[in-house]
């Protein structure tokens, strides 16, 4: 099933591309003040039936389109936060009822970053308590759904950004993950998300700021954009002691990609697969084979890949804890207690394992990196589910302990430190879409975009934006 163009009902702004939209900005086509106007009506035409953008905050975003410069690499355009992010005067309540009122004075420093980049903050996206999970929904806002299907889910924590991306809210979209949390609803939603390397884009920073496992990463609805995007969010932040400086995303994205060999495990070797994904995935790579895009099979040795990535999340989430006053963790949900109490439980000897794991891990995919230039696989094992569905019971037959059992597909890349990108390549029988998970060398988020990019252009789905499919 390929993607028809929609009956679109919101505005036309809203169908550009990122990059034409900031073009037409600098070549003074469009104005800033348009492009809010068109989001914001987008916005209301579309919440009642996903709620992704879940606190507008329309006055800052006008007053913001009559100060920018044009000349900036954003231009003035329009983009979304996840609501675990703070922006100055905007409500920002990490999911979570302990901040249900909480209107932060000052931005994160990624937000000043992007505003000063010619960003205009439309307002904050949909996620689950404090990014908690791979189904968007919480106590202050309630569910995000998925725009193809709006019975089912769109995915998390970055669901809001995901599910706001496909109908055309904003451009671009802010999103974040440590197990998935970009990953999962980029290809749930039918959208492009990408996890960069640790340190590529800077945050401000915390309690635990040397930790390499939860990243901020740009998502957008093609390629291209998700480049564009990724120049705008990196440069070296002295708050955030792993970040570095980088650039030229876009331009080397635009590149011709060259030969490109791709290597393709279906399962990681250990992890169960749907027939239905199986499918979707094999049938993309075989379509998009031709003399300069090699595609071989391939079965990565990652023994202890989730005990591990279990492990340091673990200690993750436990030394986060040990900040959180009780008067918000009090108001955890049960899953999310859970997850922080098996992190008190862990021993030294468990940690160390996990680390030495690791190593082994990684030097796997160097092995895979000598002859291969990205490995491809499953972003998930299954399909989204029903919204009121938390995490799935089993995987093709295999009983599901957790919502972590769901996740499985995206511990390689955050426990290597790789950088990954789900790019959309088709569609399930009954319409919902299907990512495929690519991940790429050390640093190497410019030869990743181009094969996507590549892979993308092979396929020809179409990025423009959908009208939710509301169906009872």
């Amino acid at each position: 099933m390929t993607r028809a163009k929609p009956a679109f009902t919101g505005p036309d702004l809203c169908g550009l591309s990122a990059c034409d939209a900031v073009k037409a900005l600098r070549a003074g086509e469009v104005s800033a003040s348009e492009l809010v106007a068109a989001s914001l009506t987008r916005i209301k035409e579309t919440s009642p039936a996903i709620n992704a953008m879940v606190t507008p905050c329309p006055e800052r975003a006008n007053t913001a389109a009559q100060r920018l410069d044009e000349t900036s690499p954003l231009a003035g355009l329009p983009i979304g936060i996840k609501d675990l992010t703070p922006v100055a005067g905007v409500r920002t309540t990490w999911g979570s009822t302990a901040f249900a009122d909480h209107v932060p004075e000052r931005s994160d420093s990624l937000v000043t970053r992007l505003e000063a980049r010619g960003a205009i903050v439309m307002g904050k996206t949909n996620t689950p308590e404090m990014g908690a999970g791979a189904n968007t929904f919480n106590a202050v806002f309630g569910a995000t759904r998925n725009p193809w299907d709006t019975r089912m889910n769109a995915g998390g924590s970055s669901g809001g950004s995901a599910a706001g991306l496909a109908v055309g809210e904003v451009w671009l979209s802010h999103g974040s993950d440590f197990g998935g949390s970009l990953r999962t609803p980029a290809s749930y939603c039918g959208v492009v998300g990408l996890r960069p390397t640790p340190g590529r884009v800077a945050s401000g920073g915390g309690a635990d700021s040397f930790d390499p496992f939860g990243v901020e990463g740009p998502m957008a609805r093609s390629v291209s954009d998700v480049a564009l995007f990724l120049d705008a969010m990196t440069g070296f932040d002295p708050l955030d002691p792993l970040s570095y400086p980088g650039g030229g995303f876009l331009d080397a994205c635009q590149k011709d990609a060259g030969p490109v060999r791709v290597a393709f495990s279906e399962d990681l070797g250990q992890l169960p697969v749907t027939a239905e994904i199986r499918d979707v995935l094999s049938g993309a790579l075989t379509r998009v084979q031709a003399s300069d895009l090699t595609v071989t099979k391939h079965r990565p040795k990652l023994p202890g890949l989730e005990h591990a990535f279990r492990t340091l999340r673990g200690v993750s989430m436990w030394t986060k804890a040990q900040v959180t006053p009780k008067r918000v963790s009090d108001h955890f949900k049960p899953t999310l207690a859970a997850n922080i109490a098996q992190g008190g439980t862990l021993t030294v000897d468990d940690i160390a394992q996990a680390n030495i794991t690791r190593a082994r891990c990684y030097a796997s995919m160097m092995d895979l990196f000598a002859t291969h230039d990205v490995l491809a696989c499953p972003v998930t094992g299954l399909a989204p589910l029903p919204v009121e569905i938390e995490y799935p019971t089993e995987i093709a037959g295999h009983p599901a302990r957790d919502y972590l059992d769901w996740l499985g597909f995206a511990f390689l890349a955050t426990l290597t430190g790789l950088p990954a990108l789900s790019l959309p390549v088709g569609f399930t029988p009954s319409g919902l879409p299907v990512g495929l998970q690519l991940i790429g060398p050390p640093r190497g988020e410019a030869r990743l975009l181009q094969i996507a990019r590549r892979i993308e252009q092979a396929l020809a789905l179409s990025t423009a934006p959908i009208d939710p499919n509301i169906t009872h």
